[in-house]
């Protein structure tokens, strides 16, 4: 299960204990770091003059991973996830790169992170490095704008540590076109299902494992998305 912190409040030591209490043996979470760290303004646009930075961040940062500690071996994976900067917020990629390669070495070694950025041309082996440097993933989105998994083969390795975190997350503005139910898949995504069934293959040949969330935009149905996506994989195993 995916917790998202980014539009939300940090979860309480209560909420984490209660999400412990009420799952069962080899459940797995993982969490979205608080929108204060990742975006950090007060209205729609991002504050870049906070974002990641000590003085503006770090105690929140120091809250959530608190909170999440409390999940114990239920807790896999912690997501930087940052929103779409446009270049009146970056003129270029260096000074969040910059940044990111701060914030990323002040982070406890204790958990497992995985970064996620929304802007395509970000996408280089500079980032690649700097997930690789910190022992952090990077984050493959299957999204409107972005590259696919095997796409971005083509620019560097996108594997930088021993496990991968794959988001499954679509085109919000097209599927809500058709429909606001979430109850059946709506859009045939099986032509880059059998893409992902591929590289994860792959994956899985290099010994690299990790998780999958499919948002209900993805199809119309995260479970039913990742169950076909399951029954791909198995298909050609």
């Amino acid at each position: 299960m995916e917790v998202d912190a980014t539009y939300y409040k940090i979860p309480t030591r209560s909420m984490t204990e209660s999400w412990n209490l009420k799952t069962p043996e080899g459940f797995l979470f993982s969490a979205k770091f608080p929108r204060s760290i990742v975006h950090a303004g007060e209205k729609a646009a991002p504050d870049v003059d906070k974002i990641m930075e000590k003085e503006h961040t770090y105690y929140d940062r120091d809250k959530f991973l608190e909170s999440m500690s409390l999940l114990g071996n239920k807790l896999g994976y912690l997501l930087i996830q940052f929103p779409y900067f446009n270049k009146k917020l970056f003129g270029s990629r260096k000074p969040f790169m910059e940044k990111l390669d701060r914030f990323l070495g002040d982070l406890p070694n204790d958990f497992r992170y995985a970064v996620e950025i929304r802007n395509r041309n970000w996408l280089k082996p500079e980032f690649a490095g700097i997930c690789r440097q910190h022992n952090a993933a990077v984050t493959l989105v299957d999204h409107a704008w972005m590259p696919h998994g095997d796409e971005m083969e083509s620019y560097f390795d996108p594997i930088t540590t021993d496990f991968t975190y794959i988001r499954l997350l679509g085109n919000r503005k097209e599927i809500e076109q058709i429909t606001k139910k979430w109850d059946k898949i709506v859009i045939d995504r099986d032509d880059r299902l059998k893409r992902w069934a591929d590289f994860i293959a792959g994956l899985i040949d290099r010994e690299i494992f990790g998780v999958v969330y499919a948002n209900n935009h993805y199809a119309g149905n995260g479970p039913m998305t990742l169950e076909r996506l399951r029954e791909l994989y198995m298909g050609q195993n």
